[in-house]
């Protein structure tokens, strides 16, 4: 077995959900949104060095080494499987590991809001599934493909970089293409995955220009095009896809995704109030009458209204996700003033401490230039 198994399943008994390790560092885990120091010693770059390479794929540490990131899957069996990264810093080798739940988690058990269920059952179009890393966009997509494949005759295609969840066939077919291995990158996946006569695609990166385009392309093709982004609520993420293309195409493009866009689902994770963990808060945008003119016009910020005026359908912004937990105590005032992007809404849960400390914080945190924040 080898050793870096030990840490890992070190990380499953914690409840963590990711660790982290660079030279000179003793392991760090990631438990309900925080990180940690396992207690143990800091490991010098000899150690890193042997318990990466261990778990390694064949032919691939070489390249890694020359380019300085990889990015594969590796599994303990009966365990857990873990999405790895490979980095290099400074002081030099470092990884971080994710965990992929074993078993797929369902709707249900998520909790997710009823309307994902109907966004389930659509047959064509474009749903974006959005928010920053680490917020579970992964799990709630797995989640829903397996709510496809348990109700559904449908053949559903993921194109990952790497594999993360791995379905059965149940009702549909579903076949797993990893980037890298089954294709150079995510545009020859997609495109060999077009010829393969699918119903749904799953996508889960949409990196370049020529991977948005094909995602549209498919989807205005008539088949269901699953796919992320990473960007916090729904306006910014359709305006992130149009603006990835150069000017004078981006009306084309706005046609395209006017005619096609099924659907936003922003997603954001919170501490909850009593410890235990972890709450999914969302903002949900749905296809209505007047969001294709909207989105032909170039009227992005009017996406708000139409999520605003479509409460019974199911559609929600982020603020009023945020809003809803707090009035049920599932968060605390405080993580809900930070997560709000319209703060002074929620100034008045605040005590004065907190309210004094995040101004204090906001006063000290340093401008960057050019780096812009979803």
């Amino acid at each position: 077995m080898p050793i870096i198994d030990e840490l890992l399943q070190g990380m499953l008994a914690e409840n963590g959900s990711d660790m982290h390790m660079m030279v000179d560092e003793p392991p760090r885990i990631r438990v309900h949104g925080d990180l940690a120091p396992l207690d143990m010693p800091p490991l010098v770059d000899l150690e890193v060095e042997m318990l990466l390479k261990e778990i390694c794929p064949p032919g691939r540490w070489e390249p890694y080494l020359e380019s300085g990131d990889l990015d594969f899957a590796y599994e303990i069996p009966g365990v857990a499987r873990f999405r790895c990264n490979y980095l290099s810093d400074y002081r030099g080798v470092a990884a971080v590991f994710r965990v992929i739940p074993s078993r797929i988690a369902t709707l249900e058990k998520l909790k997710m809001p009823d309307v994902l269920r109907e966004v389930c059952n659509y047959r064509d179009g474009l749903v974006l599934v959005t928010g920053p890393t680490g917020s579970g966009k992964s799990t709630t997509m797995a989640a829903m493909i397996d709510y496809i494949n348990r109700r559904h005759r449908r053949k559903i295609i993921t194109v990952e970089d790497p594999i993360e969840f791995v379905h059965e066939n149940r009702k549909s077919v579903i076949l797993h293409r990893e980037v890298g291995q089954h294709a150079p990158d995510f545009a020859a996946a997609l495109r060999g995955a077009m010829r393969a006569n699918p119903d749904i695609l799953l996508l889960g990166e949409m990196r370049d220009l020529e991977t948005i385009r094909l995602a549209l392309q498919c989807a205005t093709m008539g088949i269901l095009v699953f796919g992320t982004l990473h960007t916090n609520n729904a306006p910014k993420t359709v305006d992130r896809i149009i603006d990835a293309f150069p000017g004078d195409e981006q009306p084309q493009i706005r046609m395209m995704l006017a005619e096609c866009l099924g659907g936003v689902i922003s997603q954001l994770l919170c501490r909850r109030a009593d410890g235990s963990g972890r709450i999914a808060l969302h903002e949900i945008l749905l296809r209505t009458e007047a969001m294709p003119n909207t989105i032909r016009e170039g009227q992005i910020s009017s996406l708000r209204t139409i999520i605003e005026g479509g409460g019974e359908r199911g559609m929600v912004t982020m603020d009023d996700s945020i809003y809803h937990a707090l009035a049920e105590d599932l968060i605390s005032p405080k993580s809900a003033y930070r997560m709000a992007a319209e703060k002074e809404r929620f100034v008045p849960f605040l005590t004065e401490e907190e309210e004094e400390e995040d101004e204090d914080e906001e006063q000290q945190a340093p401008a960057q230039p050019g780096v812009a924040r979803d």
